[in-house]
């Protein structure tokens, strides 16, 4: 079979109307009541919603994107507000699926602020690109002096049991963090044509199909260096972590997905002082 051209964005523009395009928004702020933090405020647009299921203790608050997917032009975007005092976890209900497009490159845009001696865990399930997805990804956080903030994201490439390998698409993926408006890290990936063969590039991903990031910022940030090296230190996927100026970033990959996941499993657990949310098993 030969290969199929894909029409250029502003081609696609005439082929799939804007007004068949999803444009989802969850707008949310937590705060703090007693010993237990809770969802003060939520505004839902499109197929986005916001569920907080009942826990036992803490806040855990799932995202569902009903549509079960992200097709192409599509835009999602979250904004997350936790107030002084508040702990909350943010995590998706299932892996986010990115589809194949016509051109139209897909968005999401994350805003997080995190106020005095709060706590937000940023950590949705995997994203899984499949060949010819297009997906731009922002993510901005603010955060006061002494909050804590820890962010985890991981991306597939390809609907692997398929047998599938992106050899065309995009993926962009921009952070900024700041702490009290001041930039402590920035970070800019951008992978586009045959993206399976860039990532099987020795420098690039060694023949890596997920790619895991972790960033953890707190005061004591540093502190948790070695726990978790410790608690990678077993695992079957290729992995890194160093720390400064009160940052821990720590990146996985392999061929396998089930190796990183195995990999996050007792690295998150370490970290948080507690095993990944409910929805991730």
């Amino acid at each position: 079979m030969s290969e199929i051209d894909l029409p250029s964005e502003r081609e696609a523009s005439g082929i799939v109307p804007n007004y068949i395009r999803a444009d989802g928004e969850i707008r949310a702020g937590f705060v703090r009541s007693g010993k237990r933090s809770g969802l003060a405020q939520a505004f839902e647009r499109g197929g986005l919603r916001l569920r907080c299921p009942n826990m036992a203790q803490g806040c855990e608050a799932v995202l569902i994107n009903t549509a079960g997917g992200i097709a192409g032009g599509d835009r999602a975007r979250y904004a997350f507000a936790v107030g002084e005092h508040a702990q909350v976890t943010l995590t998706t209900q299932a892996a986010e699926k990115v589809y194949r497009t016509l051109g139209p490159t897909s968005q999401a845009e994350i805003a997080l602020s995190v106020a005095a001696s709060a706590r937000m865990e940023w950590m949705p399930q995997e994203t899984i690109l499949y060949d010819g997805a297009r997906f731009s990804r922002k993510l901005e956080a603010d955060l006061a002096s002494d909050a804590a903030l820890l962010v985890v994201e991981s991306v597939v490439f390809g609907r692997l049991a398929k047998g599938e390998t992106v050899t065309s698409g995009l993926f962009k993926d921009r952070w900024r963090i700041r702490r009290q408006s001041r930039l402590v890290f920035a970070e800019e990936t951008h992978v586009s044509g045959n993206i399976a063969r860039t990532l099987d590039r020795t420098a690039a991903g060694g023949g890596a199909r997920m790619i895991a990031c972790l960033l953890y910022v707190a005061q004591d940030a540093e502190s948790h260096l070695e726990s978790a090296r410790s608690a990678l230190a077993g695992a079957t996927a290729q992995w890194g972590a160093s720390a400064w100026n009160g940052l821990l970033l720590i990146r996985i990959l392999s061929p396998s997905p089930e190796r990183v996941r195995s990999a996050m499993v007792p690295l998150l657990a370490a970290l948080r002082g507690c095993d990944a949310p409910r929805v991730w098993k």
